[in-house]
């Protein structure tokens, strides 16, 4: 069995910090786009572990398009664990949640971003504070089992006191899980954009850290574990399609500008809506696959494991590649022991609270092409 990712790339509004492959809805053919992912999924196994809809934003279907398209997955496969859905609050409505209950939805992942209605504004984001809480209350009293709220720090113009702010707000709602992500300003973005005119202003970097910093110490004393870099969740409610990724697992990707990994191959979906449909009319949406080396795929294993609080295991390395971790990292490893950045035990590796905080810089360590 394995896992599958489906993107809807559709919004209502465009947020001033995305990058993913999203078009305003209006005027697109949406319904169009729902046939021909019907199609594509049409052709993958039907047995799932893991299933997650992303976007863009799944809420911005109706609830026709919404209802057609959980009821063809419903049907066409056997999702064991885990059925994710991505949603923006003010959209959620009690009718969405209610047909995303109906078709096996069992975990919801809400964009919230922040509390702070001023914040919202400059994201680009549609919905306000009290839509996050309508959002939540009604998810739960619908029994929907699992929710999830992402929110950003290092935000334009956000203090410390803010980011505590939003931490407190958090924790007192009834949900289950926080991803908690640092801005990163991507190219091809507004935010980009600005901050090359010079017309945004980013907390420094120290305070960045200081954020961080306070979100793990706070979660700490909550009922929330951190079992990832970003992500904290309450027992039983890990993110059990992320941890595919974490674990270099491999997966199916359906929909336009998605990405599979599929019998060690990595694949890469067109990624214009009229281009995505004509392709799957012609029997084909890839755009592009690559053949991961092996070399490739342990550097994949050790700075996606590493992301993960109980890190990588010597015998699942051994496993996948027939040699040992210390013939090909061995130096790294020693390195970074050294530097107190990981710990390595007789069975598994992981990063320090210390590694954590320049998580990238202990990536690119593993990196075995530099």
């Amino acid at each position: 069995m394995t896992s599958l990712y489906i993107h809807i790339p559709f919004c209502n509004r465009i947020c001033t910090y995305c990058d993913f492959n999203k078009f305003l809805i209006k005027n697109q053919p949406v319904d169009t786009y729902i046939d021909c992912l019907i199609k594509e999924l049409s052709t993958i196994p039907t047995d799932i572990d893991t299933l997650f809809i992303g976007g863009g934003t799944p809420t911005a279907l109706n609830d026709q398009q919404l209802e057609r398209l959980l009821k063809f997955i419903a049907q066409q496969f056997k999702i064991q664990q885990e059925f994710s859905m991505e949603a923006n609050p003010d959209e959620l409505t009690a009718a969405k949640i209610m047909i995303m209950k109906k078709y096996g939805v069992n975990r919801l992942s809400l964009g919230v971003q922040t509390f702070d209605n001023d914040l919202l504004k400059l994201l680009g984001r549609t919905h306000e504070e009290e839509d996050i809480r309508r959002a939540v209350d009604t998810a739960k009293a619908l029994d929907i089992e699992s929710v999830s709220i992402d929110l950003m720090y290092h935000l334009p113009t956000q203090s410390l006191e803010q980011v505590k702010l939003d931490l407190e707000k958090a924790l007192a709602l009834d949900i289950d899980h926080i991803s908690s992500y640092s801005l990163i300003l991507e190219p091809k973005t507004q935010f980009y954009n600005q901050y090359r005119k010079g017309m945004l202003q980013l907390p420094d970097e120290t305070l960045a850290a200081e954020m961080y910093d306070y979100t793990i110490r706070r979660l700490a004393i909550s009922a929330f574990q951190q079992y990832e870099i970003s992500n904290f969740a309450k027992p039983g409610h890990e993110s059990e399609h992320n941890k595919v990724y974490w674990q270099n697992r491999e997966y199916y990707g359906a929909g336009a500008g998605s990405h599979g990994y599929v019998n060690g191959e990595r694949y890469y979906n067109i990624a214009p809506v009229p281009h995505y449909i004509k392709a799957v009319q012609l029997g084909n949406a890839v755009k592009e696959t690559h053949k991961v080396t092996r070399e490739e795929s342990m550097e994949e294993f050790m700075f996606l494991g590493l992301r993960m609080n109980e890190g990588i295991s010597r015998w699942d390395f051994l496993q996948r590649y027939g040699t040992r971790i210390e013939k090909i990292f061995g130096d790294v490893l020693t390195k970074l022991e050294a530097s107190e950045l990981i710990v390595v035990t007789e069975d598994r590796i992981y990063m320090t609270a210390a590694g954590r905080m320049i998580g990238n810089d202990v990536f690119e360590e593993f990196l075995l092409s530099i």
